[in-house]
């Protein structure tokens, strides 16, 4: 390499820094320009020099690093992930030792499960007090190693700087995921030169990053693959969040429209296609649409993408697409290929190249399908077995709540939500247009993760609209970050479904268990929602309970200029329908009263103690 090629060495190469600004001055590099974090003792240097970074560089009184303090660490891990979700980048948060790194192992599990990156910055005892039993000292590389996608303990100060770099590079390549970094308080403290470049000597994870990488789809390959789908008379595409973490959106919409090939996602893949598209079957599985699931079932060729079969889509994985002759699957991780369901097609490697390979050896066979009598049967399907709920009665149902926010919306808000029955609610009756406009615990299904992930998301995306819709269990879970919402000024509308209990819960035990609410009748009755928004600084805060004054009052809370807050007081017994009970397959799909089923025997066939998924 010539001089004039050589890179230009970092203007603070050689610069003499302690290991908190080492830390700091890596993570502005890293284009890291918001930190989510709870302070204490073992973590203060690292404070102490993020303040004296935004004290150096602050531009118009606005601070290049603003670290947003939450009401507590596990907040902090869930808006990291909100952050991450829906802007694509790495999500930082930075919490103490003990009790503040401990915090945090929910949302690194449910980051690892759901492969979204972030580091996990956490402080640590003095390196000569590890394993003693020190004041807040806590095992986090024992505690995280089953957690989080790597986890590194930095006792060798040379290395800090290296360690910060790669933790970033592993959280982002490949398949992503949370990766921690435990700094104890020395060597923080240390001061040594800044290299400015280096990352850790890791061979075998960048060779086999290289090989997902390099693996292009052979002539061979893309023959077979055509192979069937020229013999297909009803392909179908079954996108998951891999489609949306792997940037390939744009990729999968054009095959599909190229083609006509219809597609239904995942609840993590919400969004990769835009689900106003006639193509669009919206979400499959166990709270899907019916629709989908029947085409799942009606397909000749079931096409993968970025999907893994999981229990929510394939319970019963031998009934699961029980009518296609052809099964292909596209995954950059190895380890999901037949893991659930044997296929007859693979390909590890990036989705955007191998899509384009596909569609590339397609066209140059002059592939030109015709598919109508597939459109129309999907058309039918869509028209016999739409989505429905009870329109009348005297309650407000929570899909009309969702249905009267997306008439204003229009599909381009960023929804998060919490765990239960509204989550499935607004992935059945929102639509979106684009890919990051769903924020959801899909894997883990982790209560609480609604409000904190739409802070997230509104620091990723400050003009953009921003909904947490909630219930009253899951919303509990995280009731404190309502005055994080009120301290930033932060224009999050939050919603919150009530209907006093853990409504999921009481749906499975008037299923499965004969109506016995064994400790889901512990509701918030006592609760009075309104007062705590007002409490927290909410100037818009309101709750509606009769159906004639709901759209109005969306309507003002929609258009509100700044932090909102919505009570919606729902029937207490609406359930979420379509719904696959454990052991079930798409033939025995529950469909409730007010949407057609296919097998009107369905009822009769629910097994009380076919309670093994919940």
């Amino acid at each position: 390499m010539n001089d004039a090629s050589r890179p230009a060495a970092h203007p603070l190469a050689g610069k003499s820094l302690s290991g908190a600004e080492i830390v700091v001055q890596v993570l502005a590099d890293e284009g890291v320009d918001v930190v989510f974090g709870y302070s204490g003792g073992a973590i203060l240097p690292t404070y102490d020099a993020v303040f004296r970074h935004n004290q150096a560089h602050a531009v118009g009184g606005v601070d290049p690093i603003p670290l947003i303090v939450p009401a507590n660490e596990q907040a902090a891990g869930f808006m990291a992930a909100g952050y991450s979700r829906a802007s694509g980048k790495v999500g930082v948060c930075l919490v103490t030792s003990g009790p503040g790194a401990t915090n945090t192992v929910t949302p690194v599990r449910d980051c690892m499960a759901d492969s979204i990156p972030m580091v996990v910055i956490c402080g640590q005892v003095p390196t000569a007090a590890v394993g003693t039993d020190a004041f807040q000292e806590a095992p986090v590389s024992s505690i995280m190693g089953s957690a989080a996608k790597h986890v590194f303990l930095v006792t060798e100060p040379k290395k800090l700087e290296a360690t910060v770099r790669t933790a970033f590079e592993i959280a982002r390549s490949g398949r992503p995921g949370p990766v921690v970094i435990d700094i104890p308080k020395d060597v923080q403290n240390w001061t040594g030169p800044f290299l400015g470049e280096g990352t850790l000597p890791i061979p075998g994870y960048r060779a086999r990053l290289k090989s997902v990488k390099d693996n292009l789809i052979s002539p061979d390959a893309a023959a077979r693959f055509h192979e069937m789908l020229s013999q297909a008379k009803r392909p179908l595409i079954y996108a998951g969040g891999g489609v949306i973490h792997g940037e390939a959106s744009a990729a999968l919409r054009k095959f599909s429209q190229a083609y006509g090939i219809p597609v239904t996602t995942t609840l993590m893949g919400i969004g990769c296609v835009d689900t106003t598209d006639p193509l669009c079957l919206q979400m499959l599985g166990m709270h899907g649409t019916a629709f989908a699931n029947y085409a799942v079932d009606d397909c000749d060729f079931l096409i993968a993408v970025g999907a893994r079969f999981d229990d929510r889509v394939a319970g019963v994985p031998g009934s699961f697409a029980r009518g296609a002759k052809w099964i292909a699957h596209l995954d950059v991780d190895a380890s999901e290929i037949n893991k659930v369901k044997r296929v007859h097609w693979h390909h590890v490697g990036e989705l955007n190249p191998a899509l384009a390979a596909l569609q590339s050896h397609a066209e140059a066979q002059g592939f030109k399908p015709d598919y109508s009598e597939w459109h129309a049967h999907i058309a039918e399907l869509k028209k016999t077995y739409a989505m429905n709920y009870e329109r009348g009665g005297e309650y407000i149902q929570p899909h009309a709540v969702i249905e009267a926010i997306n008439k204003i919306t229009g599909g381009e808000a960023i929804v998060a939500t919490g765990v239960g029955q509204h989550q499935m609610w607004a992935a059945q009756y929102f639509d979106f247009k684009q890919p990051r406009t769903w924020l959801t615990s899909g894997s883990m299904g982790t209560m609480g993760f609604g409000l904190p992930a739409a802070i997230g998301a509104q620091f990723a995306k400050p003009d953009r609209i921003v909904i947490d819709i909630d219930g009253d269990a899951s919303i509990r879970m995280n009731l404190g970050e309502l005055e994080t919402v009120t301290t930033y000024n932060l224009p999050v509308k939050v919603v919150v479904l009530n209907n006093y209990g853990d409504g999921m819960v009481k749906q499975w035990q008037r299923l499965f268990f004969e109506s016995r609410f064994s400790g889901s009748d512990k509701s918030l009755h006592r609760k009075d929602f309104i007062k705590a928004a007002e409490a927290d600084g909410y100037e818009f805060a309101k709750r509606v309970s009769k159906k004639e004054e709901l759209d109005a009052v969306i309507r003002e809370f929609v258009e509100f200029k700044g932090p909102a807050f919505l009570e919606v007081i729902i029937d207490p017994v609406a359930s979420v329908y379509p719904m696959v009970g454990p052991g079930m397959s798409y033939e025995q799909m529950i469909t409730g009263d007010w949407i057609p089923s296919r097998n009107a025997a369905t009822r009769e066939k629910i097994d009380p103690k076919s309670t093994q998924m919940f």
